[in-house]
């Protein structure tokens, strides 16, 4: 193969790829970095949480999941975990303030973003089946917390979900 040829490839390869992404905004870059920041910090938190009112050696880990499916399945998920923490366990108060904050920095940035408001999606999964255990507002709390904590721990995998409204 000559050297025109490979150029040429190479120039059209370059063309796809960069015609492919769409650049973000200033205002997305930091968005998302906010975000992750957050999160981040959040799931440290609940970490330290659980260390300190659980023993040593116990581990809780839920093999369910919830939808990470845009802007307005994260915001749903957070707000709907974040109902069910009570504030009577110590050490919630401040955790479930947090979990407020970002689903509320979310929320306000869905609707100064998002042109076309899709509905809210019903609650669905992992979550609506944990809501229909609320008389039991202790353990519930609890796993709710955990859910949280692993529906960040995706969410920081996945940033590329909060561009989709």
């Amino acid at each position: 193969m000559d050297y025109t040829k490979a150029l040429l490839l190479f120039s059209l390869l370059q063309m796809f790829n960069v015609g492919t992404a769409a650049p973000l905004s200033i205002e997305a870059v930091v968005m998302r970095s906010k975000v992750k920041r957050n999160a981040a910090q959040l799931v440290r938190k609940i970490d330290i949480y659980f260390q300190l009112q659980f023993p040593a050696g116990l581990t809780l880990h839920s093999q369910l999941t919830d939808n990470l499916d845009g802007l307005s399945s994260i915001v749903m998920v957070l707000q709907g975990y974040e109902s069910l923490l009570s504030e009577n366990l110590d050490g919630l108060l401040q955790l479930k303030q947090e979990v407020s904050s970002l689903s509320g920095y979310l929320e306000d940035w869905k609707q100064s973003h998002c042109g076309d408001q899709r509905p809210k999606p019903p609650v669905q999964g992992p979550l609506a089946e944990l809501q229909s255990r609320k008389l039991y507002i202790h353990t519930v709390g609890i796993e709710a917390l955990m859910r949280i904590k692993e529906f960040l721990n995706r969410l920081l995998k996945n940033l590329d979900h909060l561009g989709t409204c």
